[in-house]
């Protein structure tokens, strides 16, 4: 007997090594794209840029125009408005794809037929495999038009349909399979018997799915929403196909043209050497310290709403 449970010990002991060096080179992806990124990124910052003048990083982060005047020099690029208007869009689209995803899911989960559910898991599914540039050519081929005509029928200006709404659109779409699909196993992952007590105490089904089982789900629906902005924020491809790419702002309104920090690190990638190129990396590092400060400030939120009882 004694042996045996050495030899699970061993083999428990040579799993947990296993796991933990697959941790570490996973996490070594990632310090070594921001490793990267950092060191391409900060090249405008330190160096006169082939005589165009280091960057000043206040001016750069507080500036309102992006690309000032027809050179490139190094007073010319500020990201102050694309960092606004990245977190306005990202948390737009949650607004339209958050509630629409979580009662999807509690839909999927506790009232459709088992077959049923089956069929929209696997729509569900196959919308989160769909390729970012797709949702860009939906959102040019079929929004952009309607958009357009509703701007028309409002008495509204608008770039053919290009701006604030597609883009809130479309990120809202590729969003919705991420928190559909998180909530879903959330909900799914309820006690049953804090279902049946509810109902055994005189509460509807209604009730009970609204008041008792997303009350109990909200910290996985809360890590769905996470999630969502994640992708939000990191969109590029579909984001700079209907966004119009603005270079000034920030602009608020639905009709108006507007652009990411990710767009604008997409549309300078056709160049290969000079400032305008480096300076996209420099947009990289702003993107992912805005990634990192919005995913601390959810994930401190996360824990609040996880704390407070119902």
């Amino acid at each position: 007997m004694s042996q045996k449970h050495t030899a699970l010990s061993k083999i428990d002991a040579l799993t947990q090594r296993t796991l933990t060096i697959f941790g570490i080179v996973s996490a070594s992806f990632i310090l070594l794209i921001a490793f990267f990124i950092t060191i391409r990124g900060i090249i405008p910052f330190i160096t006169d840029n082939n005589g165009a003048g280091a960057v000043n990083v206040w001016l750069f982060l507080t500036e309102t125009v992006w690309l000032r005047g027809p050179t490139f020099v190094s007073s010319a690029y500020g990201v102050g408005f694309l960092i606004i208007q990245t977190l306005y869009l990202a948390f737009l689209s949650l607004f339209i794809s958050f509630p629409v995803g979580v009662l999807t899911a509690l839909f999927i989960a506790k009232i459709a037929p088992k077959r049923l559910a089956s069929v929209l898991r696997s729509i569900v599914e196959l919308m989160a495999s769909i390729p970012s540039i797709v949702y860009g050519l939906v959102g040019v081929g079929l929004f952009l038009p309607w958009i357009h005509a509703l701007a028309r029928a409002l008495g509204q200006q608008s770039a053919g349909g290009l701006g604030t709404l597609g883009v809130m659109i479309v990120l809202a779409l590729m969003s919705l399979p991420t928190i559909t699909a998180i909530s879903e196993v959330s909900i799914r992952s309820v006690d049953q018997s804090l279902e049946h007590a509810s109902l055994a105490l005189g509460a509807t089904p209604t009730q009970t799915r609204f008041k008792i089982t997303l009350l109990a789900a909200k910290s996985g629906i809360f890590s769905s929403a996470i999630l969502a902005i994640g992708r939000a924020l990191g969109e590029a491809t579909a984001v700079s196909l209907v966004a119009g790419n603005a270079r000034s702002g920030p602009n608020f309104g639905l009709f108006n043209i507007t652009s990411t920090l990710t767009s604008t690190m997409l549309e300078g990638m056709k160049e290969t050497v000079g400032i305008d190129y480096d300076i996209r990396f420099s947009v990289g590092i702003i993107l992912m310290i805005v990634i990192l400060i919005t995913n601390l400030i959810l994930n401190t939120l996360k824990k609040k709403v996880g704390n407070v009882h119902a």
